[in-house]
């Protein structure tokens, strides 16, 4: 019975109350017999109202129009007066349905609880107030009322149980478990029983009794959540292969859930089975044509299987469509740039001109700009770029530098240089020109730079740290570079990079031990060949040569750049 209406339909729905409620009528002493509406027009149907008496309905008259003018505190009291004035179950159940779109959640459970005292063989009724229940904490007794529609032979909702309990205490959860076991042995082909059951195995960690106990009563009689539950745990435990067979099977038996082959299509990816992962996409697009992550989804990995063409098309029919969508913009931009057309490319990025894709898309044209070695025509569009957004200038020129920097340091100097005459003394900056100057071998400017952050920010760990790296790795002032870096692991004691600097001043310093302990940290924390090659180099000078080759060899078969890696192999005659 959750509300997910918006404030606009829930309005709307006081208009209908009156005849709704009226036609309902007082609750019937046996079961409904859920009898289909009759299809007349609302001419030929007669209002019933006299059961209300006139301060009922002028009390519902006022309640729709406060709902109308968005007062729903007015709304909402008049509709829990009036369910409790007349008991009528129509009124019982919107003013239950209020409350919980308004959040008020005891006054929703005090309501969906009337109405199963007025209706109490009413299996919508009973769910609905077993559902008020569980959120309210109070699970046994929420077991209680849904084992009285597992006994009326109607749809249960045990599933949900379980999901509102996972939010409970570890013996809460144990004591809703016994109660679903138990039930289960009765009813041992009851699909949301077994889920519901597993489902708390798996939050109790108890993984290996919940795939047990799916694959003995979901054989005959699965569902789509038990399904996805049960190919989760399989591909827990690392058993890929049974995950995606139990899926693809899934996925035969319930063609239209879009969950399930969803979920399937996601572990395909994981198992970089793209082509199959796409046939899944593609059927998924198909019966959500206007599913835009789902459509996002595909055009991605078809550019990872290589299939760039068709991201292309599928990224220009979703612009067509939405020409508004930046971030279709934004990878059709990298399709383009995939197949070579960089010209196409940047056109495309060009035209994202606001929001979260802006500057993501100004750091692919800077990219695709300074990879042509097109520097000229990058100076003259992030000039003219600032000029026509002001309020992101500083922005701009991080962007700028950040892409010159790997290529053309002279140049990126020079860019900071110009920020730093309309930004002064602003960190980012005067980081990014530290860390330029120990590019182009100036470490003078560098530690100008960093002292004149830590003058301001004192306890800024970032350049506590690179000063104190910096005069380790110089093997200059190592007490000074000791106490820099000490400070900064104060600030940030499990920063991996923090922890390298650590571990590499303690070598200088002569503390092989420590600094291997030290650089272990780093380097488990964050693998990176320059974390490698300090540890493999700490490793060496302890004889441990087997252990530090085989360090730099993982390492620097994983790094774009193993530079300091070869250098130090060499400079140690490890190789």
């Amino acid at each position: 019975m959750t509300v997910t209406r918006t404030s606009l339909t829930l309005a709307l729905a006081f208009g209908v109350l009156l005849s709704a409620c009226a036609a309902r009528g007082p609750a019937p002493d046996t079961a409904p017999t859920h009898e289909a509406p009759p299809t007349e027009s609302a001419t030929d149907v007669p209002v019933v109202h006299g059961q209300f008496p006139a301060e009922t309905l002028y009390a519902l008259l006022t309640a729709e129009i406060a709902g109308q003018r968005n007062r729903f505190d007015i709304a909402l009291n008049n509709y829990l007066e009036q369910a409790v004035a007349t008991r009528d179950a129509g009124v019982i159940e919107r003013a239950m349905e209020i409350s919980e779109f308004l959040g008020a959640r005891q006054q929703a459970l005090d309501m969906s609880l009337l109405w199963v005292e007025v209706a109490p063989q009413d299996p919508d009724a009973l769910r609905a107030a077993a559902l008020q229940l569980a959120r309210a904490g109070q699970h046994d007794h929420a077991m209680q009322i849904m084992q009285q529609v597992l006994q009326l032979d109607d749809d249960t909702h045990f599933d949900l149980l379980a999901l509102a309990a996972l939010q409970a205490d570890s013996e809460t959860r144990q004591g809703l478990l016994d109660n679903l076991l138990g039930l289960l042995d009765q009813h041992p082909g009851n699909p949301q029983l077994s889920f519901a059951a597993a489902l708390l195995l798996q939050e109790e960690q108890r993984s290996d009794e919940a795939l047990a106990l799916l694959e003995k009563h979901t054989r005959q009689n699965r569902s789509t959540a038990s399904v996805m539950l049960q190919s989760r745990l399989y591909a827990g435990r690392g058993e890929t292969e049974q995950a995606l067979a139990l899926l693809r099977e899934g996925v035969a038996e319930f063609p239209q859930d879009h969950r399930l082959r969803l979920l399937l299509a996601r572990m395909l990816v994981n198992d970089e089975d793209y082509q199959g992962a796409i046939e899944h996409f593609r059927e998924l697009v198909r019966q959500n044509p206007d599913d835009e992550e789902i459509q996002l989804a595909l055009a991605l990995i078809e550019m990872e299987a290589g299939e760039t063409e068709a991201a292309i098309a599928g990224l220009e029919l979703m612009l067509e469509q939405d020409p508004d969508n930046a971030s279709a913009a934004l990878h059709l931009g990298q399709a383009l740039e995939q197949a070579g057309r960089i010209n196409e490319a940047i056109a495309v990025w060009q035209g994202i001109s606001a929001g979260d894709e802006y500057l993501p898309s100004r750091l692919r044209i800077s990219r695709a700009l300074v990879s042509e070695k097109r520097f000229d025509e990058l100076t003259a569009f992030m000039r003219d770029e600032r000029n026509r957004q002001p309020q992101r200038a500083l922005e701009l020129y991080l962007v700028e530098i950040e892409t010159l920097m790997p290529t053309d340091a002279a140049l990126a100097m020079q860019r900071a240089n110009d920020a730093l005459t309309q930004f002064e003394q602003n960190t980012n900056l005067l980081y990014t020109r530290a860390i330029l100057a120990e590019r182009l071998g100036d470490p003078a400017g560098l530690e100008a730079d960093l002292r004149s952050i830590l003058q301001r920010e004192p306890e800024n760990a970032m350049a506590l740290n690179a000063l104190g790296y910096t005069l380790a790795d110089r093997n200059e002032r190592l007490d000074e570079a000791l106490q820099l870096i000490e400070q900064a692991h104060r600030l940030k004691p499990e920063d991996p990079a923090i922890l390298d600097s650590l571990g590499w001043v303690h070598y200088r310093l002569g503390d092989l031990k420590l600094a291997e302990e030290l650089l272990r940290r780093a380097y488990a924390a964050f693998p990176d060949a320059e974390v490698a090659a300090h540890l493999g180099e700490v490793l060496w000078q302890q004889g441990k040569h087997r252990e530090a080759r085989r360090i730099w060899d993982e390492a620097a078969e994983q790094a774009e750049d193993s530079t300091l890696i070869d250098a130090t192999r060499k400079r140690l005659k490890g190789d």
